[in-house]
């Protein structure tokens, strides 16, 4: 008889230790089960795309070289960007500008570190909003082509072409 509790003691370590062994294979199993089927439909998100229209560029006028750059751009990724800054072989001095709503109807206008770019959506730069500011090397003519690169923390580099076009249209 003492052969067979031994053995029935046995069993049981070799049971408890199998079943506690178990669960957290299973767990792990229905977490990857899980995860994937969230992510073939869909739900798990993509990381962030964008992509950069043509822009217009400011002919400078009155002798002056600063000049203001316009994109429209989308993000049609699952996941937030950021715009961190934009470089032009025709432009010196570039940063990207903010304006914003003043006291007295005025507006105040600043540079921006970044630009926000949230998942699904898209941004149109304008005059009283989000613009590139610049210096102007060289002479342009309306319709020329000025080459761009926007960069962005999670997308990279992107190449644009703006187009100069008369402030106001």
């Amino acid at each position: 008889m003492t052969g067979s509790l031994r053995s029935t003691a046995a069993d049981r370590r070799v049971r408890d230790g199998l079943l506690a062994a178990l669960v957290p294979v299973v767990a792990c199993l229905t977490a990857l089960v899980g995860l994937t089927a969230w992510t073939r439909v869909g739900a798990a998100g993509t990381p962030a795309r964008v992509e950069v229209g043509v822009g217009r560029v400011f002919l400078p006028y009155a002798g002056k070289e600063r000049t203001a750059a316009f994109f429209a751009i989308t993000n049609t990724g699952g996941a937030d960007d950021q715009l961190v800054s934009v470089t032009s072989p025709a432009l010196q001095d570039v940063m990207l500008s903010r304006h914003e709503p003043g006291g007295d109807g005025a507006d105040t206008m600043g540079m921006a570190p970044t630009v926000n770019i949230p998942a699904g959506s898209r941004l149109t730069m304008t005059p009283g909003t989000v613009d590139v500011m610049a210096t102007v090397k060289g002479r342009w003519k309306e319709g020329d082509a000025v080459p761009f690169v926007l960069h962005f923390r999670h997308s990279g580099a992107v190449d644009a072409v703006a187009f100069v076009v008369r402030p106001g249209s």
